[in-house]
């Protein structure tokens, strides 16, 4: 059991774990050992969503769900199998923790008094500079 949240937990079931030649490091031995994991899990099909956060999911992560409703995400940082399927574990919890959290709402705030005032002070320094630099008298 992944667990994310103390909210949503996914069974490992409902995540396929596959494995590739890496292009990551490890000399000779990247040719011959599978020690890149691919991670898939199907958001739109796994039961321990509810359907709210399923939905907020989707809007969020958008950009990382392919048209079969999955979730891909690999690593290849490690030269070993093992350490590669717990970075792809950790991706997924980073990944799923940073979308369901609700965005905290903004509270409008308005200027204070001391910042309008230096505001002005500026305006007005600039416009005097602006105003030293023109020629007095010249014809042009």
């Amino acid at each position: 059991m992944l667990v994310v949240t103390p909210f949503l937990r996914i069974p490992f079931s409902e995540i396929e774990l596959t494995y590739a030649r890496s292009s990551g490091p490890g000399g000779q031995n990247v040719n011959k050992v599978n020690s890149k994991a691919v991670l898939r899990w199907n958001l739109l099909q796994s039961p321990c969503l509810s359907m709210d956060s399923r939905e907020r999911l989707i809007r969020r992560l958008r950009n990382r769900v392919n048209n079969l409703g999955e979730i891909v995400l690999s690593s290849d940082r490690y030269r070993d199998q093992i350490r590669n399927r717990e970075d792809c574990y950790e991706k997924l919890r980073q990944l799923l923790t940073s979308a369901v959290q609700q965005p905290k709402a903004r509270k409008q705030t308005k200027p204070s008094k001391s910042s309008q005032r230096r505001v002005k002070e500026d305006k007005a320094r600039h416009s005097r500079k602006k105003n030293l630099r023109q020629s007095v008298g010249r014809d042009h």
